[in-house]
């Protein structure tokens, strides 16, 4: 019988050239917040391709490389005049590796910090931490955001105010889940691609420990697990998922132990190349944790080593899985680190990138 582990492989990528990713950040004014870079598969060492503006605040971004089109959230609450966030569009040259704007849209409400593609990659969600709110964007035949088909706005009134801070489907497409830390919460939809709206699931709202504040996801390659990385409470909880909707916590385990920062606040979460392990980011502590995963997916503390710098608010694996690297949103800088295939642990850093408050870290 297939273990977990073998379930869970995650598919890898041919060699070839270096790979290349975007980061994107906080950018005020004439400031440009979107950046294409490109590592050596080799040694890590990362030079600058380009960059170019997209808009004000660009904390998080998506891609379709189907029509080569990066997809940026706004963190504001006024955009282009109007009251809402913003999601603005760059085409992507693969010529020369620049990026220039092409779109701009005012999303309802404001605040995004997240923002994924539906499973039939014709739609956006976006989760809007700061108005309480989701919603979804109709994209056109070219990938060009086209209008709005559905906005869900949770509780806004202190102190119980939602503030959904992840909304993503799952790598089966069955269920689009998200998460609201302000209510401690899961919040799970079936999602209706012809009309473009969210349907709440039966039993769709899933509870986690009061105070945890629940932020990222993560799902093992066959959906059947999700690693969930809590801001408040500093822990890192599994859940089995049985493909209906349906979330069971399996198992709760504490993300701090590298130091004795009095506060500390988890941002990212993501599983290794392979599924052997699960990594998180600790803003205070300022440290990666890193998991062993277990024949059932629960997770086994493997470690913890440095983030490199100062607020890990994001890291990416890249695609051969032998490199991690770390955005650090207060220190201004990337942190790139070999990563250990015996251990799984992070080595490093390797390499030092200064950009302006990094936000979001994606190869492509």
């Amino acid at each position: 019988m297939l273990s977990f582990l073998a379930m869970i492989g995650f598919t890898t990528s041919g060699c070839g050239e270096n790979p290349k990713f975007f980061a994107g950040g906080y950018a005020k004014g004439e400031e440009k917040g979107m950046f294409v870079y490109e590592m050596d598969k080799k040694n890590g060492s990362v030079r600058l391709l380009s960059q170019a503006d997209a808009g004000p605040n660009p904390s998080y971004f998506c891609y379709s490389p189907e029509n080569k089109l990066v997809y940026a959230a706004n963190e504001v609450g006024m955009f282009l005049g109007q009251r809402g966030g913003g999601l603005t569009t760059l085409r992507y040259n693969d010529q020369d590796a620049t990026l220039e704007k092409i779109s701009e849209m005012v999303v309802p409400f404001g605040g995004p910090c997240y923002i994924s593609m539906s499973p039939d990659r014709g739609y956006l969600f976006m989760a809007n931490y700061g108005s309480g709110s989701v919603a979804v964007v109709r994209l056109n035949g070219e990938g060009i955001p086209e209008t709005v088909t559905d906005t869900v706005r949770y509780m806004v009134e202190r102190p119980a105010r939602s503030n959904p801070h992840m909304v993503m489907s799952d790598p089966l497409g069955d269920h689009i889940f998200v998460t609201d830390l302000g209510q401690d919460r899961f919040v799970v939809y079936e999602f209706d691609a012809g009309t473009g709206r969210l349907i709440l699931a039966e039993d769709g709202m899933v509870n986690v420990e009061k105070g945890s504040g629940p932020r990222h996801f993560a799902f093992s390659a066959d959906a059947s697990r999700m690693y969930l990385i809590n801001e408040l409470g500093s822990t890192m909880m599994t859940f089995k998922n049985d493909h209906k909707g349906n979330l069971s916590h399996m198992q709760t385990v504490s993300t701090r132990g590298f130091n004795s920062a009095e506060k500390n606040y988890p941002g990212d979460v993501h599983a290794g190349k392979n599924g052997e392990y699960i990594y998180g980011s600790n803003r205070g502590e300022n440290s990666i944790v890193i998991y062993k995963v277990a024949g059932d997916g629960t997770l086994d503390l493997a470690g913890h080593t440095t983030c490199g710098g100062d607020w890990p608010r994001n890291f990416v694996i890249d695609p051969s899985g032998e490199f991690l690297l770390v955005g650090n949103q207060r220190s201004d800088n990337i942190a790139v680190f070999k990563i250990n295939k015996r251990t799984g642990m992070p080595e490093g850093p390797v390499e030092n990138v200064v950009m302006q408050a990094p936000a979001c870290l994606k190869f492509f």
